[in-house]
């Protein structure tokens, strides 16, 4: 039972608590522009054709940024996300060639 006690006075747990929460709120933001990304690159592919490629890095990036939070908060890691550390670059992606539209 002292197990209990000791994690229950532990502030690194309470602290990580508190990351949870805000990293939380900050996954809801990134995935509202994250929807906002998507949007706007249908309405380019649809009047161009082609995608804008400043677009698609940033929905990468923004994806990027969501897995890492999701990570952390779901204890995956202990590797705190952005601002943290270093903001993810867009490489863990599948499909970023740009090949073909769909």
């Amino acid at each position: 039972m002292n197990g209990l006690r000791d994690n229950l006075l532990d502030g690194q747990i309470w602290l990580r608590l508190l990351l949870i929460i805000g990293f939380w709120l900050v996954r809801v933001l990134v995935v509202w522009v994250i929807g906002a990304i998507s949007v706007v690159q249908f309405l380019v592919v649809l009047v161009t054709a082609e995608r804008n490629e400043r677009l698609r890095s940033a929905g990468a990036m923004c994806g990027s940024y969501h897995l890492q939070i999701t990570d952390y908060v779901t204890f995956v890691t202990d590797e705190k996300p952005f601002p943290f550390s270093d903001f993810p670059d867009e490489s863990r992606t599948s499909d970023l060639d740009g090949s073909g539209l769909l």
